[in-house]
This record gives structure tokens, C-alpha cells and sequence, in this order.
């Protein structure tokens, strides 16, 4: 007996998928959702495999990982080949090296560290076969304590004797260093509003127009606002090339963002947006419960 269409995709993706469309009419693009290995381990604590986050990922409906790079149990050919041959097992897409590089300092030899960290990491990236590692710009570091620059919303002054604007060159002259390399390899480098120098929208779309290169794009994260988040998402979300979605069930580590993903869902689409959704589970309640729960969510409004 052949099984009948709605049999096989089911009566919600029957609905969602008519047979029949009329000539030039657009179909949606079908927003895909990764998770991040960081949705399981928060920096503290031994760390939890990242082939255990695949395994994961496929189990809940997931179709895709994003790895964090300091969760790599090593990074040698052949733990690079398992973790790839695993996701492709799974039907999973490996879609992001979510990694971590600072370019804010006077010191020429300290940017010179970090560009060639940023350079190992796309060759990395490329043995993995992801097609796009996390950037960060950096931050001066007065503010030592990441708590304490939670408290002033990443608004931290810069080293005595220098301005944001040296800031700002160091940061597009290092990205400068790696496009060669990224572009050779395939890999995008995707700048994020991170906590530092790109804690506001303005800076990171500064840096972004300059680079100006088909090889740097950004990595919009739903969770790293100091101001009301939506009238920033709006600006981001037209040159965004992968979303990470912040969740906080049991309360976040740092702090607790209460976001409506609905309303970002349809920012995303009027702007365009066709990449992933990379959920970061930040919040403080197990994994095992709290990603489930969060995939739900996004579900729901993506």
C-alpha cells in the first residue's frame, strides 16, 4: 500500500505545504533551528560533550549544531572527522564555530595573537566542514569583572589615553588580516553584538560597512541588547546571516531577558531573513528539560 501524502508528512506540514501554488507566487523560506553545545555547558563544570549535543539535537528535531569552540574535547583530524561523520549520520548540519578572539588592545603582538587564533579557527572550521565562525570585536577590559559589566550594560570606558575610534581600527584592520584566509576556505567570519566594542548597534554596523567584504556578515544575538532589543533587531536583522535566540529558563546566569520571539519572528521575516536560528539555552535549569522547553518556543513562533 503507498502511503498517502498526509501519512507522510503529517497533517500540520500537509497544511503548511499546499499542492498547489500559483505561477510566481514565492514560497516561505522555511526557517531552519540549530543548538548551540553552549545550551549545555555554561563555562563551569566539566564540560559536556559535544557528540552527546548531536545525539541530542537529532533525538529533539533539531537540524543543526552550532559548536562552541571551547567545549572541543580536542582538535585533531580525527575528532574533527567523527564529530562530521556523526552529524551527517544524524542528518544534522554543523552550522556555526561559535569562537572567542579579542582585537581591542594597543598592543600590536596581543592583535596579532588573536588574528592568528581567528586564522587557526577557519581552518579548523573548514576541516569540520561549517561554513561560518562567530566573531568578536573585543573590549578594553577596564571593567574587569563580566559581572560588573552586566551592571553598566557593556558600557565600559576606554583604556586611559585612546578613544573608541583607535578601537574601531584595530578591530576592522584585524578582520581585514583574516578575510584572505576565509574567503580561501569558505568560511564566513560573522561579526556578533557581543558584549564590548559591538555592544551597540551603531558599532557594529560601523565595523561591518567598512570591512565591507561579501566574507564578513553578522551574527545577530537576541540577548546582547543594553537598550529595548526590537527597534535594534530591526536595524540588525536586513544584514544578518545567522541568529543565535537567547532562552533563560530557571532564570538566566547573568541575567533574565523576557523576549517575544513571535514579534522577533516577524521582524525577521519582513527583513528577509532565510539562515539559522541557533538557540542559546542560558538560563539555569537543566539542559535536559530547559532545551526542550526552548525549542517549543521557537517552534511555535518560527
Amino acid at each position: 500500500m503507498i502511503p498517502t501524502r498526509r501519512q507522510i508528512l503529517g497533517a500540520g506540514a500537509l497544511a503548511a505545504a499546499p499542492l498547489w501554488q500559483a505561477p510566481g507566487a514565492e514560497t516561505p523560506r522555511r526557517i531552519r533551528l540549530a543548538v548551540s553545545t553552549y545550551s549545555y555547558w555554561h563555562f563551569r563544570g566539566p564540560r559536556y560533550p559535544v557528540e552527546s549535543v548531536i545525539d541530542d539535537a537529532a533525538r529533539l528535531g533539531f537540524d543543526g549544531v552550532e559548536i562552541l569552540h571551547r567545549q572541543m574535547a580536542e582538535e585533531s583530524s580525527a575528532y574533527c572527522a567523527r564529530l562530521k561523520r556523526q552529524a551527517f549520520r544524524h542528518g544534522l548540519d554543523l552550522v556555526m564555530l561559535s569562537i572567542h578572539q579579542d582585537f581591542v588592545s594597543p598592543k600590536p603582538d596581543e592583535r596579532r595573537r588573536h588574528i592568528r587564533h581567528t586564522l587557526h579557527c577557519i581552518e579548523l572550521a573548514e576541516r569540520l566542514g561549517i561554513p561560518c565562525i562567530r566573531l568578536n570585536s573585543g573590549r578594553w577590559k577596564t571593567i574587569a569583572s563580566f559581572d560588573d559589566l552586566m551592571k553598566v550594560k557593556g558600557d565600559e570606558p576606554p583604556l586611559p589615553g585612546y578613544s573608541d575610534s583607535d578601537a574601531f581600527q584595530w578591530c576592522i584592520d584585524s578582520i581585514q588580516e583574516c578575510l584572505p584566509a576565509a574567503e580561501k576556505a569558505g568560511v564566513m567570519l560573522a561579526l556578533e553584538n557581543h558584549w564590548g566594542l559591538t555592544t551597540r548597534t551603531e558599532n557594529l554596523l560601523r565595523i561591518y560597512n567598512a570591512v565591507h567584504s561579501p566574507w564578513l556578515g553578522i551574527n545577530l544575538d537576541t540577548g546582547n541588547f543594553p537598550v529595548e532589543p526590537y527597534p535594534e533587531i530591526e536595524k540588525i536583522a536586513p544584514h544578518a546571516d545567522i541568529v543565535q535566540a537567547k532562552l533563560y529558563f530557571g532564570g538566566g546566569e547573568w541575567y533574565t531577558l523576557d523576549l517575544d520571539y513571535r514579534r522577533i519572528a516577524g521582524i525577521l521575516r519582513k527583513a528577509g531573513f532565510g539562515g539559522y536560528i541557533s538557540l542559546e539555552m542560558e538560563g539555569k535549569e537543566p539542559p535536559a528539560t530547559a532545551v526542550p522547553k526552548s525549542l517549543a518556543v521557537l517552534r511555535a513562533a518560527f
